[in-house]
């Protein structure tokens, strides 16, 4: 029996046909029972084999999201037709591509131009793609590049299929472009005509000023396309004339006014297809910075359920139609070898709302941009490398699907849209239109954060792609055009409606709280990220405590290079940073981070003083009622000193009261200031608040770092501070007590005091409440010390000043009411006036008048933003020197000596040590360094020496203070200056026998 069975194509009305057409012919061809019974099973299996294939393959209805399944190979031409000759070279290139994937498909060439290999974005590419299956290759441009110069751009000979150009690498990747023939399967991460159609030309963006866009008009500003820094203007009511709005203004109660950038990549210019980022930056016309939104919930939020969705399709139509004009006038000048169909581009745009649900365009950016964020390098670059994370899973996690196969009900719209052709499918489709087909259809199937934004379902939309098809192709190639976009429409149908957009759509984008910069000004508790597509939103265990990744502002170079498996890392800062902010990313959205403690911030700003700075990262589990620390990552920071440049016979003598970077008294100058050499002064200080200035050996005064900063000194104006040998320092503490109330400042000048009067410091102490040492000069000396403020407590339950006073004379008696006595008081920027009025109403109640009371003042902290604690504006610190001299005056008013700690600290306010206040110029660690350094044998530093602290010479703490066997040590210079003012002062002979006067 021979059955004639032709393709069949259709569900059942169409299989109903043929079985028609079949029985009309049974005569010609078979027996009446042998036909009938073939024809019936050929039909049967034909109609369960279409039926099987629309039900995997297509969506059962409009409204729900389609579900697609098995793809089916065009190993064979669509129509039986003859093969003519002129398809060989479309057929070969398909043959090629074909050929050659398993060499070029697992293959990336990432060019990093001005970023180094450990910074974060860098590692993404590297994490992500090596994720999905890539070999990543590296250089910084397109010449230095091994796999791209043994690579001639031949057919066949091409070793890459992805080559992405960060910022700094784009003219030569241009050039590699321009030079280089690119296979249709090949991609990179720009499209240069699209860029330059969006570049400034004579104050208009470049595509505006084509001759067949006369007339158009189009809702984008003329300045859209300026400087990046060029602010947005005032919006022209004129540049959208014409263009038709997509819904009614809202009434005036809801008039809507923000600035919204959103974030779209264009995956292919012509034909244009183009997907819409759903997190985008929102900024109301009440707030002063933006931040990052889901556009959905935003808008949801801004105008309610009613008409939410006018606005969003109004953005979505206005970025459309700038994107068909600027594709348009840019297709005709792409140079031949330069086409890429699968190329694609990422940009910027921002649209700003005045009072209607129509925006107007008034920026246009390449690439991604965050400007208008509170903290655009931190925060933006966290989000941009959210983004492009999502873009390249996005654009590269369907490599393994075949790139010759559709599915079947994407396959049947084709077969009718070109069912008139003549030739094989092949023909009728080039190969390279036909791979703009498959990756549209599969980025359909996958959209994840992305939404469709053309081609679209708009009225106003197809009449300006036909009008922009026939200004630029005329009508035969218009009409080639015109099936080509209406093939693509048809399959976004199919695959996409609109009623995605009422969905809110997850992302790994971090979440936009009320405030991205500052989550902690949030009325609600927010979340801190946004779930990714594979994390639910309910609380779940921890099962993946790792982290992702780990920023830091500014970028630090981690040794060993970051990696979830490993939890310890090192790196250095130079001396200028002194501030470090840091952000976490768990691995799963199960898993919290907090820095430093279990309830600790998710991200942070941190001081990072000279030497060593540690900061813990937990990832904690918070499925429970008590938070478990799950995972602990350490970051070690070693910030280094002053760059310091020895000096020996030639040198100029520079002095200095305060640092430009931080102008405490705008009435003097900062910076080094050239000084005459002078003898050094004769007579000794008579207080310890002496004017005076840093002063060190430079070779030249107009740069500091041709200065040798081991040798800087403090030098008074005209007199000098007496340096005690430690003979001396015990001769003239033993039999005294001292007491010390204060905060960590003063306690540091306390352990300081002790290891000078020892010789040695056995232990030390963080005491934050009151301590008393027997142990001193060989128990001939009483060293008390009370903490205060005790700020940690609630304020109602605070000891007050006078409190914490009487209880540390109570906790130090007997008390001989003379300097024998001597109290040390004084802090950072707690202590007023008022204090010293206390102060002398308790010590004239305990009838201790005439003890020795020695005022520390304020000293440089709080300078710097750091979360938890507060901070000083620039006014704040200069108000601190007004302060000052009031507790100075105050000070010698009850007569008291006083130490002026502010005029010490100004200068060197960059040299803080370890803690957040950044107003420690202390530490306390083990003693790990010789016993006498080796530039101490130089003329210089004896010269500088006798010149700061005169005719006994300069503090040298290894001689005058620590034996080489003392278990700990007080480091820190600056803090080591104003504890020698404290020990001249308490051991000059006019202090011994002075007696209280006004008290």
């Amino acid at each position: 029996m021979a059955c004639v069975v032709l393709p069949v194509i259709g569900a059942a009305g169409e299989a109903g046909m043929v079985f028609l057409r079949l029985w009309a012919l049974r005569r010609r061809y078979c027996p009446r029972p042998v036909l009938l019974s073939g024809v019936l099973i050929c039909l049967v299996y034909q109609t369960l084999v279409v039926a099987r294939s629309r039900f995997l393959s297509c969506p059962p209805h409009r409204g729900d999201k389609p579900t697609v399944a098995a793809d089916v190979r065009f190993d064979e031409p669509l129509l039986k037709q003859p093969e003519p000759l002129e398809s060989a070279q479309n057929q070969s290139d398909e043959d090629v591509a074909q050929q050659n994937q398993a060499e070029w498909a697992g293959r990336v060439v990432l060019l990093m131009g001005q970023h180094r290999a450990a910074d974060t974005e860098v590692q993404l590419y590297q994490r992500v793609l090596q994720r999905l299956g890539y070999m990543v290759s590296m250089a910084r441009y397109a010449e230095t590049s091994a796999t791209l110069r043994q690579d001639d751009g031949r057919p066949g000979s091409d070793t890459w299929a992805v080559l992405i150009c960060l910022r700094g690498s784009e003219k030569s990747c241009l050039k590699k472009m321009n030079s280089y023939h690119l296979q249709a399967h090949q991609r990179v991460n720009m499209i240069p005509t699209l860029s330059q159609a969006f570049s400034s030309a004579g104050g208009i963006c470049r595509f505006q000023a084509h001759s067949l866009l006369s007339g158009l008009s189009i809702p984008i500003i003329p300045s859209a396309c300026g400087p990046l820094n060029s602010p947005l203007g005032n919006l022209d009511p004129a540049a959208t004339d014409g263009w038709p709005a997509s819904g009614p203004t809202p009434p005036a109660s809801r008039a809507f006014f923000a600035t919204v950038s959103v974030y779209v990549l264009v995956t292919s210019a012509s034909p244009l297809a183009a997907f819409l980022h759903t997190t985008g930056l929102v900024r109301p016309r009440i707030s002063a910075y933006s931040q990052a939104a889901q556009l959905h919930t935003f808008f949801l939020e801004q105008l309610g359920p009613d008409t939410y969705l006018q606005p969003l399709e109004s953005m979505r139509e206005a970025i459309a139609a700038v994107l068909l004009s600027a594709a348009m006038s840019s297709d005709d000048q792409r140079p031949a070898q330069a086409r890429c169909e699968l190329c694609y581009q990422l940009l910027t745009f921002t649209l700003r709302y005045s009072g209607s649900v129509q925006p107007e365009i008034v920026k246009v950016q390449a690439e991604l941009h965050f400007d208008d964020l509170k903290d655009p390098g931190f925060d933006g670059q966290i989000l941009k490398e959210f983004i492009l994370e999502d873009t390249l899973n996005f654009l590269l996690s369907t490599r393994d699907r075949s790139l010759t196969s559709f599915p079947e009900c994407i396959a049947a719209i084709v077969r009718e849209k070109y069912s008139g052709c003549e030739g094989t499918y092949s023909n009728c489709l080039p190969y390279k239109e036909k791979l703009v087909l498959l990756q549209f259809v599969s980025q359909l199937q996958s959209l994840g954060p992305f939404d469709v934004l053309y081609p679209a379902a708009s009225p106003a939309l197809t009449s300006l792609q036909a009008h922009l098809d026939q200004r630029f192709y005329g009508e035969e190639r218009s009409q080639k055009r015109s099936r080509l976009v209406a093939l693509l429409n048809q399959i976004r149908s199919l695959l996409y409606t609109s009623e995605t957009l009422k969905q809110p759509k997850r992302s790994s984008v971090p979440e936009g709280p009320r405030n991205l910069t500052n989550p902690s000004q949030n009325s609600q508790p927010q979340k801190d990220y946004l779930h990714r597509p594979d994390c639910r939103h309910d609380a779940g265990k921890c099962m993946d405590p790792r982290l992702r990744q780990l920023y830091t502002d500014p970028p630090l170079v981690l040794t060993p290079p970051f990696s979830p498996e490993v939890k310890e890392y090192w790196a250095e800062v130079p001396f200028d940073v002194v501030a470090l902010k840091i952000r976490a990313e768990p691995e799963s959205c199960q898993c919290r981070v907090h820095l430093d403690e279990r309830r600790g911030p998710s991200k942070a700003s941190y001081p990072i003083g000279l030497g060593s700075s540690r900061v813990s990262i937990l990832l904690v589990d918070e499925s429970e009622s008590e938070p478990v620390v799950m995972t602990i990552y350490t970051l070690h920071v070693f910030r280094e000193s002053r760059p310091s440049l020895p000096i020996f016979d030639e040198y100029v003598t520079c002095g200095f009261r305060q640092d430009c970077g931080l102008v405490v008294q705008p009435d003097l100058p900062c910076g080094l200031e050239p000084l005459p050499r002078a003898s050094a002064p004769s007579r000794p200080c008579l207080s310890g608040d002496a004017p005076g200035r840093w002063v060190v050996p430079c070779l030249s005064c107009s740069d500091n770092r041709t200065c040798d900063w081991r040798v800087v000194s403090w030098q008074p104006d005209d007199c000098y501070y007496p340096v005690l040998e430690g003979p001396q320092l015990r001769d003239c503490m033993l039999g005294r007590k001292v007491l010390f109330i204060g905060d960590s400042t003063n306690r540091g000048m306390m352990y300081y005091f002790m290891e000078r009067v020892n010789g040695t410091l056995e232990a030390w102490d963080k005491a934050h409440d009151t301590i008393v040492y027997h142990n001193v000069n060989d128990g001939g000396t009483l060293i008390s010390y009370s903490y205060y403020p005790q700020f940690w407590l609630d304020r109602s339950q605070r000891p007050t000043f006078e409190r914490a006073l009487q209880q540390l004379i109570e906790r130090s008696h007997p008390l001989e009411n003379s300097p024998q006595t001597v109290l040390v008081v004084g802090g950072v920027q707690w202590l007023t006036p008022n204090h010293l009025k206390i102060l002398q109403q308790v010590l004239k109640r305990e009838n201790l008048h005439n003890i020795l009371v020695m005022v520390k003042t304020i000293g440089m902290g709080f300078h710097l933003p750091v979360d938890g604690i507060h901070s000083l504006s620039l006014r704040g610190v200069q108000e601190l020197h007004n302060l000052n001299q009031n507790i100075l005056t105050t000070a010698k008013l009850y007569g008291f000596e006083a130490i002026d700690t502010l005029s010490v600290t100004m200068g060197r306010y960059k040299e803080f040590l370890q803690g957040k206040c950044a107003c420690h110029f202390h530490e306390v660690g083990k003693l790990a360094f010789p016993s006498r350094p080796q530039h101490r044998d130089t003329t210089l530093y004896q010269q500088a020496a006798e010149t700061w602290l005169g005719p006994s010479g300069t503090l040298d703490l290894q001689e005058l203070g620590s034996r080489a066997d003392s278990p700990y040590h007080v480091k820190g210079a600056v803090n080591q200056v104003y504890s020698e003012v404290l020990l001249s002062r308490m051991c000059d002979s006019r202090s011994r026998n002075m007696t209280a006067g006004p008290r």
